[in-house]
């Protein structure tokens, strides 16, 4: 498989997508009950690219690296 810029940008920006896909789906999980389904989801999402965008920014860039 042959790594290109293209391929990478769209992994960012697929992976940051799916991070705040997640962090909606997790905060509606976590603090559904507690804070109302429309909050919890807002808050997952503001927050959970903090972590994810992150990880596949990294992962990209180790990728990039070794291939």
């Amino acid at each position: 498989m042959i790594w290109s810029l293209c391929l990478g940008l769209a992994a960012i920006v697929l992976g940051a997508a799916f991070s705040v896909v997640g962090g909606a789906v997790g905060g509606i999980v976590v603090g559904g009950k507690a804070l109302g389904n429309e909050l919890a989801a807002w808050l997952g999402a503001l927050y959970g690219p903090l972590a994810g965008a992150v990880g596949v920014i990294i992962g990209v860039g180790i990728a990039a690296v070794l291939f």
